[in-house]
């Protein structure tokens, strides 16, 4: 069984799980419907609001996934967001942010990592498919050893623990976050195409709310040892490496639908980045 179809097999455990016993919301109360008895949760966006919701308690490693269907038509300048982050300012983040597009143009994906309150690692995909069709299946796994996004059984972006070369790797425990907001002053062609509220309220759904990681019960500024314990299916030695399916899967997506990496934005780093050395 290679390691994509293993992901899917704990992403179908406990799938009927009711949003509110993982999670709350956390802004634009007003702006969430819980539908299917709990297990589907639609967030909605319009001039006076947008809306969020995280998990109930924070993790320290895991894979944490979402199935999410987003807006449809015009949604330039509409963020849709699936993350991970733990607070205050020297803050750990990895993000999943889609882009809006004008109607009929793909959809962006964007990826960041943040390490002890330094982002600036954006990557940015094309979409192979309509995300507004179906709910698709987006996931994050997490171990002392990579970070793996994953779109569907498909990774799209690695970043390794390089720590052996003086490069940060998360290390507090984060909540499981998502949100529906506004960004129209960068989302869409670097903020040129605004938001179009006459096609407001825009709506994201979400779905799959069971959660695959190492629990951290208390308060904890850096995560346990326990949380890279092998009894954790996610901590096991094939998840230190993409495996020879994965790899081809993930140098098709870097080959084909990227069209932004920091890495090579000579720009913003005339001296790449050490982790872009060290992939």
């Amino acid at each position: 069984m290679r390691n994509g179809e293993v992901f899917f097999l704990h992403c179908a455990e406990n799938a009927d799980i009711n949003f509110y016993q993982n999670y709350d919301v956390t802004w634009g109360f007003d702006h969430v419907l819980a539908l299917n008895r709990g297990r589907q949760i639609q967030l909605s966006m319009d001039l006076s609001s947008g809306a969020g919701f995280e998990s109930k308690q924070s993790y320290g490693s895991g894979f944490f996934h979402m199935k999410i269907k987003l807006p449809d038509r015009n949604t330039a300048g509409v963020v849709t967001a699936f993350y991970l982050t733990s607070k205050g300012n020297n803050h750990d983040e990895l993000d999943f942010e889609f882009l809006g597009n004008v109607e009929g143009k793909p959809y962006t994906l964007q990826t960041n990592v943040f390490v002890n309150g330094q982002g600036n690692r954006e990557q940015r995909i094309t979409l192979w498919f309509d995300p507004t069709a179906d709910y698709h299946l987006y996931g994050i796994l997490w171990n002392e050893h990579q970070i793996v996004f994953r779109v569907d059984d498909v990774p799209i972006r690695v970043f390794k623990n390089n720590r052996n070369i003086g490069v940060d790797y998360p290390s507090q425990p984060m909540k499981i976050e998502g949100s529906l907001w506004d960004g129209e002053s960068w989302a869409t062609d670097g903020g040129k195409t605004k938001t179009d509220w006459s096609y407001a309220p825009f709506k994201a759904q979400f779905q799959g709310f069971s959660i695959n990681g190492c629990p951290i019960t208390n308060d904890k500024s850096l995560i346990p040892q326990q949380c890279y314990s092998s009894s954790y299916w996610w901590n096991g030695q094939r998840y230190w490496n993409l495996d020879h399916h994965q790899q081809r899967k993930y140098e098709n997506v870097r080959k084909t639908y990227m069209h932004y990496d920091y890495c090579t934005d000579r720009s913003r780093y005339p001296i790449p980045p050490p982790e872009c050395l060290h992939p």
